[in-house]
């Protein structure tokens, strides 16, 4: 699944885990993305959100 919010574009960010060691490698900050039945151009349709834009209504939700 791409883990990328169609709304808002949220993606993974890369960066380093540094242990205590200061022994450093690569890690990744996955979004939380979620797959609701939204609203888009007035039709039903499933779409990948992240929970920041399901949070502050930036999404219309299908019951």
């Amino acid at each position: 699944m791409a883990r990328r919010c169609d709304i808002c574009g949220k993606e993974p960010q890369v960066g380093k885990q540094v242990s205590h060691s200061h022994k450093v490698s690569s890690r990744r900050w996955l979004p939380n993305i979620r797959r609701v039945r939204a609203y888009v151009d007035g039709r039903t349709k499933r779409i990948r959100v992240c929970t920041r834009c399901l949070r502050t209504g930036r999404v219309e939700r299908a019951r």
